[in-house]
C-alpha cells in the first residue's frame, strides 16, 4: 500500500500541477490523478496537432532552402569562373605592367642615384649658402620609396641646372659670417663660382658641416688680399685679376695647417736654437771682418797713389820698414818686409778659422738633432704603435727641422768664409806684391852704387 502510495506521489511530482489544494485522502488522489491524465491527453493532441501542422511548415522550408542551395551552387559556381577569369586576367595585367614599369624602375633607380650623389655635391658646394633648401629635397627624394612625380623629376632638372649656372657667375650677397673669434656677423661676401668666397679683403672658407662660411685663421700673403680687395670694389662690367682656389677651398684650409717660420723653428727644439746661435755669431764676426777689410782695402788702394806712408793702412805700415831705413842691405830689408806682412796677416785673416769651425759644427749638430728626433718617434712607435702617424710627427719634424736648419747656416757661412778668405788673400798678394816692389828696387839701386 505504501509503494502505492509512494508511486503515485512521484506521478504527480511528475506531472504539471493543475490542483492547487493537495488531496486529503486515496479517492481524492485517484480522482485528481485521473482528471490529469485527461488533461495531459488533452494537451498532448493539441502537441501533436501542432507538429503535424509544423511537419508539414518544415518541409516547405526544407525544399525552399534546397532550392535555395542549388541557386547558391550556381551562383558559386557562376562566380568561381568569373574569379577564375579575372585571375587570369589579373595575371595577365600584372605581367603587362611588369613589363611597362621595367623602365620605370630603372629611372626610379637612376633618379634616387642622382639625387643621392647630387646631395653629396651640393652639400659641399659654396652656393649651398644662398640655396639651402636644395639639401632638404634632396634627400627626401633620394630616400623615397615611391616613384617620382613630373614635379619631383622637374625640380631635380632645375636643381641641378641651378648649380650649374650658379658655379658659373661672379655674386655678392649678404649672409652669417663667422669671424675668427667666433662671432657671427652679417657681411656681404664677394663669391665666385663654387671656387672662392671673400669679403673685405678677407678669405672666406665654406663648412658643409654648418653650412656656414667662416674667416680664414690665417690669411694669405697681402698681395693676394690686396687683389681681391680691388676686386670688390670693382664696378660691374669692369675686368679685374683676382684669386680662386681650384680645389674648393682646399688649399686654403691646408693654409691653416701650414706651420709659420717661427713654428718651424720651434719644431727643432733646444738643438735648433743652438744652431741659430752659431749662425748669428757667424754672421757678427763674418760682417765685422768684412767692413774691416773693405777698411784695409780702401786704405790699400789709396796707399798705392801715395808716396808717403801712412800707419793707418797695412800697405803704409810695411812701406814705413823701408821709410825708416832700418834695413841697409837686400836680405836685411827683405826679411824685415816679411815681418811687417806677417804681422799684418792676423789682421787681414782674423775670424776666418771661426767661420770655418762654426760652417762645420753646424751641420753636426743638425746630425745630432736628426738622431735626437728618431728617438724621439722610435719612442712613440714603442707606446703607441705606428697606428697614427701624428703621434711620431713630432720627432719626425724635429729630425728634419734640425738638420734643415744646420745646412741653412752651415752653406752660407761656408760660402762667407771662402768670400772673405778670397778677399783677405787678395789683400796679403798686394802686400807680397809692393813688399817684393820695394826689394827689387832697393837691389838695384845697391847694383848701380856698386857699379
Amino acid at each position: 500500500m505504501k509503494q502505492v502510495i509512494s508511486l503515485l506521489c512521484l506521478l504527480t511530482l511528475s506531472l504539471p500541477v493543475f490542483a492547487a489544494d493537495k488531496p486529503a485522502n486515496l479517492d481524492e488522489l485517484l480522482q485528481q490523478v485521473k482528471r490529469e491524465r485527461v488533461l495531459e491527453q488533452q494537451q498532448n493532441q493539441v502537441r501533436e496537432d501542432e507538429f503535424a501542422k509544423a511537419h508539414d511548415q518544415q518541409a516547405s522550408l526544407l525544399a525552399q532552402a534546397k532550392q535555395e542551395l542549388a541557386a547558391q551552387e550556381k551562383r558559386t559556381q557562376k562566380l568561381n569562373t568569373i574569379f577564375n577569369e579575372q585571375e587570369q586576367r589579373l595575371a595577365e595585367q600584372q605581367s603587362l605592367l611588369d613589363d611597362k614599369s621595367g623602365s620605370l624602375g630603372e629611372l626610379f633607380g637612376t633618379v634616387r642615384q642622382v639625387a643621392n650623389d647630387s646631395r653629396a655635391v651640393l652639400e659641399s658646394s659654396m652656393t649651398n649658402v644662398q640655396y639651402p633648401e636644395r639639401v632638404d629635397f634632396l634627400n627626401e627624394l633620394s630616400d623615397s620609396k615611391q616613384q617620382p612625380t613630373i614635379e619631383e623629376l622637374r625640380q631635380l632638372w632645375l636643381t641641378l641646372q641651378e648649380e650649374m649656372t650658379a658655379s658659373g657667375k661672379v655674386e655678392k650677397f649678404t649672409t652669417p659670417i663667422i669671424t675668427t673669434t667666433g662671432d657671427v656677423e652679417d657681411k656681404q661676401v664677394t663669391r665666385i663660382g663654387v671656387f672662392t668666397a671673400f669679403t673685405d679683403g678677407i678669405f672666406l672658407r665654406y663648412l658643409p658641416e654648418t653650412g656656414n662660411l667662416v674667416e680664414l685663421a690665417r690669411q694669405p700673403v697681402d698681395r693676394f688680399r690686396k687683389v681681391v680687395s680691388e676686386f670688390e670694389d670693382a664696378q660691374p662690367g669692369e675686368l679685374l685679376p683676382t684669386v680662386i682656389d681650384p680645389t674648393r677651398g682646399a688649399i686654403m684650409a691646408l693654409l691653416v695647417q701650414t706651420p709659420t717660420l717661427k713654428e718651424r723653428i720651434e719644431q727643432g727644439g733646444w738643438i735648433g736654437y743652438i744652431i741659430l746661435v752659431l749662425g748669428a755669431i757667424g754672421l757678427i764676426i763674418a760682417l765685422i771682418q768684412f767692413l774691416s777689410l773693405t777698411k784695409d782695402g780702401h786704405g790699400i788702394a789709396k796707399q798705392q797713389k801715395q808716396k808717403e806712408a801712412s800707419q793707418k793702412n797695412p800697405l803704409g805700415r810695411i812701406l814705413s820698414v823701408y821709410n825708416d831705413r832700418l834695413a841697409h842691405d837686400v836680405e836685411t830689408l827683405s826679411l824685415k818686409l816679411d815681418e811687417a806682412i806677417l804681422r799684418e796677416m792676423p789682421k787681414l785673416e782674423r775670424g776666418l778659422i771661426t767661420l770655418a769651425i762654426l760652417a762645420a759644427v753646424a751641420p753636426m749638430l743638425g746630425l745630432l738633432g736628426t738622431v735626437s728626433g728618431m728617438i724621439e718617434t722610435f719612442q712613440s712607435i714603442t707606446l703607441f704603435g705606428t697606428g697614427d702617424p701624428k703621434l711620431m710627427s713630432g720627432g719626425i719634424s724635429q729630425a728634419l727641422v734640425t738638420t734643415e736648419l744646420g745646412l741653412a747656416v752651415a752653406i752660407p757661412l761656408l760660402l762667407i768664409h771662402s768670400g772673405l778668405s778670397s778677399k783677405s788673400n787678395r789683400l796679403v798678394q798686394i802686400l807680397d806684391e809692393e813688399s817684393a816692389a820695394i826689394v827689387a828696387r832697393n837691389a838695384e839701386k845697391q847694383h848701380d852704387q856698386s857699379v
